[in-house]
């Protein structure tokens, strides 16, 4: 009944290439008519995946290949997505490991790799870009194997089949020096032979472990997941339990849909081993069974990876609240971010103490970045403190979260970096060349010490390094990391910025702001050339008198106002700033705007430093 099925996830790191190899093979499946209008990155649906370029949430679509379907699962390359990578894992009996050409594997293709050999599946490598300039393929097929081995691989796991490939082009081939360079028929031949199709047994009661989770306007809680046994038909009478077994509710199935092309297309029966669509419930979540009401044990599912750095989110309270946006109350954010933790596994939301903000803890900068800028296009305002890293203690001794990070950059700056990150308390692992002028040189970091480079390091490479993250383990507290060495210029008054005052102060530092934005008292409008924090009017015009005279009036030259993208920002502030995030705007500023109350806080915050 299955052998005319194949489940298949496809993981690569972050712009190696998935999504775009996918739309190749949509097109030459027949998924789309011949003069259909297709979006670029068809997978890519929501509008920050599309703006970004990268996959932020993981997807399904189907096609049929010589009489027999393949689901795909596309899934997240960046390492802050991660926990959607750990479960869509569970639907699939196989892999598709894509590694790019030139880049090799990288720290994602390290985790997702990892978690695909943990549950003894036979990955089918690709070598994508091989049309790059520096494709080097040889070399990387030598670091897929090595990381293979390193990764505690089998013999049979070892034994990998190879393809090479251009996704953008759609070809695929197995021969790079004679083989026929025409379409990816190669890669879907070998899915059907070497990916086994799904081992379930259709006679026992239906069970079902859901794994996704997303919200319709008409059906409303959608689960999709995999069916593990038997079959089910639409208005079947069936419950959910709870990883402990625990019955969480009894429904009926409303609605059933699988999987064809980008669409998922109602069914009245569904059966073992297909990954499906069910609509219906009102509490079930991702990791419940949804099952034969006969059943009493639930689906096995490995735990996802714990959260590693946190931001408090609170009611956004500076002086040009609610001007810009529509949900200001402290009860929607609440709801927003439980709604958002109930389909998000890799993601946490606590309440603070004064029940007043909330810690939301999630992977990175990245994730927690994209979940706020959701947000702030749905209507919200909202204060975003500085992320920070989720300690813990082992034995009575106190651990933090370290990263592998990898950097590849050209000779010239090899210096700069590994002096940078050595302050930030980085160990170096490796330094090699890894071809055409460029250096790869692996370090261990803690969390806390990266927070805030990436902007450095790209200023510290002209813009043309690369450095990939990932979450490696906890481990000894590395003490006391400097934060940002320049201090604030900050806006004494309220108002809209004059480009006068601006042009006279542009000798103190870099400007945040242009003529005619709005500041107000405690907001931060640029960055000091020196250490200290400093006060300063944005608002001064120029006198006017009726008194002229050749050579006095200068023309105002203004240098363009530094902008930052909000996880930028967010890495930028320190402990004692807030970034303040509207639908229109993005401010910093301080969390005590009067002078006076910060002179309170920071001689309190000294005072209890001694005292420690």
């Amino acid at each position: 009944m299955t052998k005319d099925l194949r489940n298949i996830a496809i993981i690569a790191h972050v712009d190696h290439g998935k999504t775009t190899l996918i739309d190749s093979i949509l097109k030459q499946s027949g998924s789309f008519r011949e003069n259909q209008q297709v979006d670029e990155r068809a997978m890519d649906s929501n509008d920050l995946e599309k703006e970004r370029g990268i996959t932020i949430l993981a997807k399904c679509t189907a096609i049929k290949w010589n009489d027999t379907k393949i689901n795909i699962i596309d899934t997240p390359g960046h390492a802050d997505f991660g926990g959607e990578v750990e479960r869509v894992l569970s639907m699939a009996d196989g892999v598709i490991l894509l590694t790019d050409a030139a880049e090799g594997p990288l720290p994602q293709t390290k985790f997702v790799l990892g978690k695909a050999l943990k549950q003894g599946m036979r990955p089918i490598v690709v070598i994508n870009k091989i049309d790059r300039g520096d494709a080097r393929p040889d070399a990387v097929l030598d670091e897929v194997f090595d990381l293979f081995a390193s990764l505690d691989a089998t013999d049979e796991q070892l034994d990998f089949p190879i393809l090479y490939a251009s996704g953008r082009d759609g070809w695929c081939t197995d021969d790079l020096e004679n083989g026929a360079r025409e379409n990816l028929h190669p890669l879907l031949d070998l899915i059907l032979n070497h990916v086994p199709a799904p081992d379930v047994d259709p006679s026992k009661p239906f069970t079902m472990l859901s794994t996704l989770l997303s919200r319709d306007p008409f059906l409303g809680r959608v689960l999709t997941g995999r069916i593990y046994s038997g079959t089910a038909k639409v208005n079947a009478a069936v419950k959910s339990i709870n990883l402990d077994g625990k019955l969480v509710e009894n429904f009926r199935l409303t609605k059933l849909m699988t999987f064809e092309g980008l669409n998922q297309v109602p069914a009245t029966e569904v059966q073992a081993g297909d990954i499906v669509a069910v609509a219906g419930m009102a509490k079930t979540s991702v990791a419940d069974t949804i099952c034969d009401p006969a059943v009493t044990q639930p689906v096995p599912t490995d735990p996802v990876d714990p959260p590693t750095m946190a931001v408090t989110i609170a009611v956004n309270d500076s002086p040009l609240a609610g001007t810009e946006g529509k949900k200001l109350t402290s009860t929607m954010i609440r709801d927003r971010l439980m709604a958002e933790a109930e389909t998000n596994v890799a993601i946490r939301v606590t309440e603070t103490a004064g029940k007043d903000a909330y810690e939301l803890a999630g992977r990175g900068e990245l994730q927690l970045g994209v979940l706020i800028e959701t947000m702030r296009r749905e209507g919200f305002e909202l204060s975003v403190s500085r992320p920070r890293v989720l300690l813990k203690e082992e034995n009575g001794q106190k651990m933090e979260p370290y990263e592998e990070v990898i950097v590849d950059v050209d000779e010239e700056y090899t210096g700069a970096v590994v002096e940078k990150m050595t302050g930030r308390k980085a160990e170096m692992l490796d330094m090699r060349p890894s071809g055409h002028g460029k250096t790869r040189i692996v370090f261990r970091a803690p969390s806390r010490g990266l927070i805030g480079y990436q902007s450095q390091f790209l200023t510290d490479t002209r813009g043309t390094g690369l450095m990939n993250r990932l979450f490696d383990s906890y481990g000894p507290y590395k003490g006391d990391i400097g934060g940002r060495r320049n201090g604030a210029l900050i806006s004494t008054d309220k108002g809209e910025a004059v480009g006068y005052a601006i042009f006279n102060l542009q000798d103190r530092g870099t400007m945040f702001i242009g003529h005619g934005d709005k500041v107000y008292q405690g907001m931060i409008v640029g960055e000091n050339s020196r250490d200290n924090d400093l006060d300063i009017n944005v608002l001064k015009g120029k006198k006017l008198t009726n008194v002229r005279a050749s050579g006095t009036d200068e023309n105002i030259t203004l240098t363009p106002p530094r902008k930052m993208s909000l996880e930028e920002l967010m890495s930028y502030i320190n402990e004692d700033e807030l970034v303040e995030v509207t639908p229109q705007s993005l401010r910093l500023r301080k969390v005590h705007l009067h002078p006076t109350d910060r002179e309170l806080a920071a001689k309190a915050a000294k005072k209890a430093g001694a005292l420690i």
